[in-house]
């Protein structure tokens, strides 16, 4: 039993070790992203505002984010 629970929640971490969620959001733009071995957050926000001179909910916008490893839900 000791050992089924050690495997189930090594497996639980392992499964969620390259997830990353933006949690702490400073606006509300930034909330529902989320990226697998992405960027940092805060990096490829400022590059993509720059780059494409527009905002979240632009498409350009999100390409550039998927770009880097996040995806908005």
């Amino acid at each position: 039993m000791k050992r089924l629970l050690i495997l189930s929640a090594l497996s639980a971490a392992l499964m969620t070790s390259a997830c990353i969620t933006v949690i702490d959001a400073d606006h509300d733009d930034d909330f529902g992203w989320h990226g697998e071995n992405a960027q940092p957050f805060d990096g490829a926000r400022a590059e993509c505002r720059a780059s494409t001179g527009e905002g979240p909910r632009s498409e350009a916008f999100r390409g550039c984010m998927a770009a880097k490893g996040w995806t908005r839900s």
